[in-house]
């Protein structure tokens, strides 16, 4: 296979075509290719080569067309042809994604910024995380952390982990620490859940290693005016931290089955809806996080959908099931696992709940930690280990 580079608005694969092709398999092609936009993908034959021009493609549902074509009576010529096609397509590496389709042409016509490594500089990227005091020395975790579910106080358990000795904390935050809650102080419940779930903060950023990362899911409470993920960025900012972004997780209208317009057609006080939730991403002292190329594992198509950091996945299913109101789907954390960590590497969820992230990271290879303080929530997450 050879390829042209771009040409018009298409890229162009060539073939080799061993044998000749019949009027049947001809047939077989155009059965193929009529069922796509000419203007996103076509192909044309010279001699005894097959061009492929290429603008844009589902590639799933072409290899499934394929596919669907190579189970019914079709010579050897084309059956290799068509496995020469799909593979071709497969091993273009750099595209766009514009929905469900990789775009092969244009994607990159960005303007290109001149000097960006001095200009960057020059604005002082991340001014607020320098001058920090973190160590670039890394820990090993003792065995006794590895690969376990601990019940107790995250507080007191992280005091004993050793500095700078986990790749990657997610974890969403509990509202209710079991704080005494009066309705007429709402503001010391407030203050108290914070100072706690700061202290917890702190150690989880001392267990960090240089160049972890910390990812928080959070849903602000609407309702109370409270922006948490706001709170929690800047509090992650004071100490140093580098806010390396924010995805927005859209849970698809789940929130608004409810008809609470707050003064319903009056600007006196109308209340928003949210269909969604924010993952705030903080890194220690470095951007980059370093690891082994053979340990990663996600593949060209996620990092391409998963870098626009707007997720579209339904909530949880199976709350019910673990008796937990408010857990995250297994899809949101296999998605910030693959994102942001390598195979092997250790995962700290210290609000583990039923387990959701422990469960993701065995799955995937890494090692994890998963601490929270209910006995059942930690014997369910320790039976789902076992699934």
């Amino acid at each position: 296979m050879e390829s042209n580079g771009h040409k018009k608005d298409y890229k162009i694969l060539t073939f080799k075509i061993n044998g000749e092709l019949r009027e049947e398999d001809i047939a077989v092609l155009d059965d193929i290719f009529k069922k796509f936009k000419e203007e996103d993908i076509t192909y044309n034959i010279n001699k005894n080569n097959f061009n492929l021009l290429l603008n844009s493609l589902d590639f799933e549902t072409f290899k499934s067309c394929v596919f669907n074509t190579k189970s019914s009576c079709v010579s050897d010529h084309i059956l290799m042809l068509l496995n020469d096609i799909i593979s071709g397509i497969d091993s273009i590496k750099s595209y766009g994604l514009k929905g469900k389709k990789r775009i092969y042409v244009g994607y990159n016509k960005e303007r290109k910024v001149r000097d960006r490594k001095e200009k960057e500089k020059n604005r002082s990227q991340y001014y607020y995380a320098k001058e920090n005091n973190f160590t670039k020395l890394n820990n090993p975790l003792p065995d006794t952390y590895i690969n376990k579910i601990i019940c107790g106080d995250s507080l007191l358990v992280l005091k004993d982990i050793p500095d700078n000795s986990i790749d990657l904390i997610f974890t969403s935050p509990p509202y209710n620490f079991g704080l005494g809650y009066k309705s007429n102080e709402d503001a010391h419940y407030w203050e108290n859940y914070f100072n706690k779930l700061f202290s917890i903060f702190d150690e989880c950023i001392r267990v960090l290693k240089y160049g972890g990362r910390i990812i928080v899911n959070i849903q602000p409470l609407f309702s109370d005016y409270i922006p948490g993920h706001h709170i929690i960025s800047n509090y992650f900012i004071t100490k140093k931290m580098i806010w390396k972004g924010e995805i927005l997780w859209e849970k698809n209208n789940y929130n608004c089955k409810y008809t609470a317009w707050g003064s319903w057609k009056s600007p006196s006080n109308p209340y928003l809806k949210y269909t969604w939730e924010f993952l705030e991403i903080f890194c220690k002292g470095s951007l980059k996080k370093e690891g082994k190329k053979e340990h990663i594992d996600i593949t060209d198509y996620e990092f391409k959908k998963w870098v626009i950091a707007r997720w579209s996945i339904s909530p949880a299913r199976n709350m019910k099931d673990y008796n937990h109101p408010a857990m995250f789907p297994e899809e949101l954390a296999e998605r910030v696992l693959k994102l942001f960590s390598f195979q092997n590497d250790i995962i700290l969820d210290p609000f583990n709940g039923v387990g959701t992230t422990t469960f993701v990271a065995k799955k995937l290879n890494r090692r994890y930690l998963g601490i929270d303080i209910s006995e059942d929530y930690c014997n369910k997450a320790l039976k789902r280990l076992d699934t």
